[in-house]
């Protein structure tokens, strides 16, 4: 799990332990604290010692997970619904520019 690595770095160097003081401290090797310390991620039991030996919560080393935002499929329903859209804004525009165009040719000699 993704976890607070610059916290951890603080908390152990605020009390001017080393990596391996740390280590021995949560019963976990050297490599798992430099692991954690430069990757930001842990096993859930690294981040219990973790808290344990910083008396902290584990909410507090956690990094929350972005929630994933679910996009809507376009549906056949949807599709259908965007194309009738399209087809009529397309023949009123259309409509539009023709009757502007009759009226410009038939009006033209009329002045």
């Amino acid at each position: 799990m993704d976890i607070n690595a610059e916290l951890i770095k603080t908390k152990r160097t605020s009390q001017s332990w080393t990596q391996q003081h740390l280590a021995d401290a949560c019963g976990v090797s050297l490599r798992t604290i430099q692991r954690v310390e430069r990757y930001g991620n842990a096993s859930n039991e690294t981040v219990m010692a973790l808290a344990s030996v910083f008396e902290i919560q584990q909410a507090d080393i956690i990094v929350p997970e972005t929630p994933v935002i679910e996009m809507e499929l376009v549906t056949d329903e949807n599709s259908k619904k965007l194309e009738k859209i399209i087809q009529f804004i397309f023949t009123l525009s259309s409509g539009i520019m023709i009757g502007a165009a009759l009226v410009v040719f038939f009006t033209k000699d009329v002045v």
